[in-house]
């Protein structure tokens, strides 16, 4: 499976952005995916995940309530519609696709895009 992730963008604190991650390989269908987060000096962390039919997701507390995550398996895509932007959302943002369930732990994807920067100025 290879992932590619774009959408981020400049914007102002409580605006919006949504965020694609495109992928193509072997049955899509078949990977659960997760959004994660990365800003300078911090650890990668976990935003939000999707199980492979969409039926379940996941969300980090600080998003909860403002970030959505969908997916088009007829297309081979993956969302995250990000409302109510905070400074503090600020990050190069990383979709990644793993076999079976969702995971919080950025260790257990096998799959990652490129990545795509958000930055939220105040």
């Amino acid at each position: 499976v290879q992932l590619q992730a774009s959408g981020g963008g400049l914007v102002q604190a409580g605006e919006s952005l949504r965020l694609s991650c495109a992928a193509s390989g072997y049955a899509f269908t078949r990977y659960a995916v997760g959004w994660f987060r990365q800003a300078p000096g911090k650890e990668r962390e976990f935003v939000a995940g999707i199980a492979s039919s969409g039926g379940d997701t996941y969300y980090a507390d600080s998003v909860k309530g403002r970030f959505t995550i969908s997916r088009d398996n007829a297309k081979n895509t993956v969302f995250l519609q990000m409302n109510s932007l905070k400074p503090d959302d600020t990050a190069v943002y990383y979709c990644a696709a793993r076999l079976r369930n969702i995971m919080a732990l950025a260790t257990a994807y096998g799959y990652w895009g490129q990545g795509t920067q958000v930055t939220v100025s105040s």
